[in-house]
């Protein structure tokens, strides 16, 4: 059984992939910020649950806009537990608006939070995998990187870049045995927070004048949710199931990428030809060792 670590573990798809990873026989070490204040009621029930079910689940404070927060998190994790062996990484938060009524400050810190704190969380935590020459760094990502649907402008090249850097990232970890695996879920509107906890732009005078588009976004949730065909709970224990799932098979047989999409978008295809394309090309460049999974 592995130690795992998680980010965004409050709500939605982080909260319910702790409890399942836990439930695998896992130590599971759920973070979030400020669990003693503004995330006190989300930390309490995941530390019930465990004291319930006898599950070595545990809550850490980590801020992932903080590169010193990331580093206690990671130190406490591997000092109580004795190491580290996986990284979920799963914070984020949406956005929804007109792209033009972002400021620049609101586009920097959305990439702040979902691109460059998983990056932060990653410095962290790189540093014990590569000495132990193993370990797995697995993404929450989203199809949103294809589908980009209109009025999440901030929130698609967010994951977008959170998406590139997991990439990259990856020929370098690869290299240190270090394997990565990106969980794309598609759109879901049930069972999150995403969407109603969703902050809008800063610029009320640039938002004013889109008004009338202004019924087209206050259906937004709801046309999202009538992708998912009649009969189908598009729910994020889908998504917790498919990372437990990944992370039960051996060691060099893990998926690089696997998509779990209630719309059906078709992202699978067009990621398959997509990661096709990249490793041809990384081939061609003579690097085609970064693709493969080295001790």
């Amino acid at each position: 059984m592995s130690v795992i670590l998680i980010t965004g573990t409050a709500t939605g798809i982080g909260h319910l992939t702790a409890k399942q990873l836990a439930h695998d026989g896992h130590t599971v070490w759920a973070s979030m910020r400020d669990p003693q204040g503004r995330n006190a009621a989300h930390a309490a029930t995941l530390t019930d649950y465990a004291t319930a079910n006898g599950l070595d689940l545990h809550v850490v404070d980590l801020d992932v806009s903080s590169q010193e927060s990331a580093n206690q998190a990671v130190a406490a994790v591997v000092e109580t537990s004795g190491g580290l062996d996986v990284v979920v990484q799963n914070a984020g938060h949406l956005y929804v608006g007109y792209v033009e009524a972002f400021t620049d400050e609101d586009i920097a810190h959305l990439l702040d939070v979902n691109a460059i704190g998983a990056h932060r969380v990653n410095r962290a935590a790189l540093p014990y995998l590569r000495t132990q020459r193993s370990g797995t760094l697995l993404y929450v990502g989203s199809t949103i990187i294809v589908t980009t649907p209109p009025f999440l402008g901030p929130y698609v090249a967010s994951k977008a870049a959170f998406d590139a850097l997991a990439v990259v990232t990856s020929y370098e970890a690869a290299q240190f045995g270090i394997e990565t695996s990106i969980v794309m879920p598609g759109a879901i509107t049930q069972g999150t927070s995403h969407f109603p906890n969703a902050s809008r732009a800063s610029d009320a005078e640039v938002t004013a004048a889109y008004a009338r588009l202004d019924p087209l976004v206050a259906r937004n949730e709801e046309a999202t949710a009538s992708l998912v065909r009649p009969g189908v709970r598009a729910d994020p224990q889908g998504v917790a199931d498919e990372i437990s799932r990944v992370l039960a098979l051996p060691r060099g047989q893990k998926p690089f990428r696997t998509v779990v999409d209630f719309t059906k978008a078709g992202v699978d295809h067009v990621m398959a030809f997509a990661d096709l394309t990249r490793e041809a090309f990384v081939n061609r460049m003579g690097f085609g060792e970064t693709l493969q999974l080295h001790n």
